[in-house]
Order: C-alpha cells, then structure tokens, then sequence
C-alpha cells in the first residue's frame, strides 16, 4: 500500500489562471449591441420620412393639378363673358398682364409667412435682380432683356383673347395645348435638345389635329380665322418659354418673381400707349371708365395671376409633369361648361382633332429615358415570370418523386 500511494498537493498550492477583460472593451461592446437597434430606428424613421414627404408631395401636386386646370378653365370663360359687354380684346390682354406687378410682393409676403424673412422688401428685391447681371438691374438691362419677353407675353394673350371670339373655350384650350409641340421643335433647333422620335410622332399628331380643325367647317370664314389665332397664341407661347429657358434657365422663385414684376411695370410703363392708340383709331372704342366691366375685369386678372403663379411656382414645388397635365384638363373642363351652360354641339371632326392633340399632349409628356426605363421594366416582368415557372417545375418535380416513393418506385439516376 505504501509502494502505490500518491501524493497529493494542498489546495493552497494550485494556482489558476484567470482571463481578464477590460471594463473599456466590455463598454464598446455594449454600445454596439446598443447601437443596433437604434440605428434601425433611425433608418425607419428616414425612410417613413421619406415616404411621407413623398406622399405630401404627390398629394399636393394633385391638388395644384386641379388648381391650374380650375383657374385656367374660370380664365376662359370669364373672358367669354366679358366678351359679352365688353369686346376689347387688347385692353382685357394689357390690364391683365399689369396685374404681374403683384408678383413679387405675393412671393415676399410667403416668404415672411413661412421662413421669417429678415430682409426688407428693398433688399430682397435688390437681391433678386442679380438675374440681370452682377450689377443689378440698369435701365439699359431693364430694357434689352424686359422688351422682347414682354412682347412675347402681350402678343400670346391677345392672340388667345382674338381667338376666343372666333371660336368655343373648348377648341382653343385645345389648340393652346400644341404650343407643347412647337416647345420640343424650337428646343430641338435652338437649344439643341436630344432628338426623341416619339415627340416627332406627337408633333406630327398636333399638326394633324390642327388641320382637322381648320378642315371642321372648312376654310374659310371665323373658324379658319380662330385657328389660326389660337396657332400663333401657341407659337408665341413657345418661342417665349423656349427664350426663357435660355436666358434664365437657372433662376429660381424669387428672380421669376422678380422678372415677371419687372415685366408688369415694363407693360404698364411702355405698352400702355397701344391702348390709347387703338381706343383714338376706334378699333377698340369703349365709353366712360365707370361704364367699363370692373367686375368682370379684375376677376379675369386676378384667375390669370393665379394661374401664373401657380404653375411658376409648382414647377418648383412639385413635380413639373403635373402642371402640363393641369393644363391637358382644361380641355375637358372647358368641354362640360360648353355642353352643360352654352349648349354648344361637337362635330365629329372637331372631337377627333381635339382627341388627337390631346394624345399628341401626353405622348410629349413621356421623360426622355422612357424607352430604357420600358426595357427594364419588361425585363422585369419577364425575370419574374421565368422564376414563378422554375418555381413550379420545382414544386411539380418534388410532387412526383414523394408519390414514386409512396408507391414504393425508386428513381435511379443516370451515370
């Protein structure tokens, strides 16, 4: 027994090692387990924010689509009545278009509102007049760069209001509706924009529907005349925006603001002798100022205003597209009003050509990489479908081989 006994070492005698950790290391681990959850919250959070200010967006851009199309519709046929007792068609174009003065101060007045705008209107307005040049706005400037847009302005309006006489709101909202076309041809020519067969076809389409309309009661008398009136309201219409976007293609709300003000004084300062040419010629005759339909008048200015500012501004704030298609929906706004109070009755011909420039319209409205952006989502469609038809082949290929077994046939693969 003594040859086979051990000895055993006291308890006091066994050492162990122990396996430290650092508080510091054992903190930044917490703080990351910490932080993972937290920044999951955050990126919900952006991402529901993201999709609210989205969604506010779109919801605001339909209401500002019913806006436009509302007060251009409430446009057209103010001056359709205003026509009734008051058939001056350049002094209704000159006192609206004075009504652009208003512009700026409707834009500072929303500034002050929702940013607590420091600046006094003075500065502002000195601010904004950079669009002119790195000294502000000279007399010389004022001139050269005010003259041929407010030319461009007054000459758009009074060839519509000339049109309005002629013809119903309904086929002159739709003529209006080509200066679209003639915006893509003049940018493609002088700006050089990307060639896009599709605009082409919707060109040829707003050509074809005016034609059509020219052709409705043949040509010749007023509606040959207010054809052509509304065309060339249009072609102004383009040519103006076609210039703008060249010469202030970068500025933003408050030199628009700034420039269409300007242009309310240019109008007010240089055309105002045209009116009093016309009313001494008695091309354009009206009696006392009390006699004049004050009524009728500012509410026509005031729609045009509104109309103007909403879609300067709306291009800004939402989504461009939705402003043209506001534009698009005058048409039919027009329409009802023309059947429902005037009782006016289509042709057929007038109704296609209508439908065709509405269609040219759209097809103008398509964004440039539209074809890619169809190609992919074809090809989409067609990976998704590829995928749902392996899926089932798979499915099927499992259904059979359990009831082989279940009969009890084994499949042998092959070598």
């Amino acid at each position: 027994m003594k040859k086979h006994s051990a000895r055993v070492a006291p308890l006091s005698s066994y050492s162990t090692q122990v396996l430290t950790c650092p508080i510091s290391e054992g903190e930044d681990g917490s703080e990351s387990n910490a932080e993972t959850p937290g920044s999951e919250t955050s990126e919900e959070s952006q991402s529901y924010q993201t999709c609210t200010n989205t969604a506010l967006k779109v919801l605001g851009g339909l209401l500002l689509v019913l806006c436009v199309s509302s007060s251009w519709v409430g446009t057209t046929q103010v001056v359709k009545l205003t026509f009734q007792s008051f058939s001056c068609p350049f002094f209704i174009s000159w006192f609206s278009s004075n009504w652009n003065i208003f512009f700026f101060p409707i834009y500072y007045s929303g500034l002050v509102v929702t940013t607590r705008e420091k600046q006094t209107p003075i500065q502002k307005f000195r601010e904004c007049s950079k669009l002119f040049g790195e000294d502000g706005m000279t007399l010389k400037l004022f001139v050269k760069r005010t003259a041929p847009f407010s030319i461009l302005w007054t000459l758009t309006n009074y060839l519509y209001l000339m049109a309005l006489k002629k013809l119903t709101a309904t086929d002159v909202s739709a003529l209006y509706c080509c200066h679209k076309a003639f915006v893509f041809l003049l940018s493609w020519i002088v700006l050089k924009d990307r060639f896009m067969g599709v605009r082409i076809v919707a060109a040829i389409m707003a050509i074809t529907g005016i034609v059509m309309m020219a052709y409705a009661d043949g040509f010749h008398g007023d509606s040959f005349v207010g054809v052509a009136l509304a065309v060339g309201s249009a072609s102004t219409s383009a040519l103006y925006k076609v210039l703008f976007k060249m010469f202030l293609g970068s500025a933003n709300i408050g030199e628009v603001a700034h420039f269409l003000s300007t242009m309310g004084f240019f109008n007010l300062i240089f055309i105002s002798c045209v009116p009093l040419i016309l009313y001494f010629t008695k091309v354009e005759h009206w009696g006392s100022l009390s006699s004049l339909p004050w009524g009728y008048l500012c509410g026509l200015a005031g729609l045009w205003l509104v109309f103007n500012i909403l879609v300067h501004v709306g291009v800004v704030l939402t989504y461009p597209i939705l402003i043209s298609i506001g534009t698009l929906l005058s048409v039919p706004g027009n329409a009802a009003v023309d059947v429902l109070k005037h009782e006016v009755i289509f042709s057929v011909v007038r109704l296609a050509a209508t439908c065709i420039i509405c269609l040219g319209f759209l097809l103008l409205l398509l964004p440039e990489e539209w074809d890619s952006v169809t190609l992919r989502f074809l090809a989409t469609i067609a990976d998704k479908k590829s995928e749902e038809h392996g899926e089932e082949l798979t499915e099927s290929s499992v259904q059979t081989r359990s009831r082989s077994r279940a009969n009890g046939t084994v499949s042998i693969p092959l070598a």
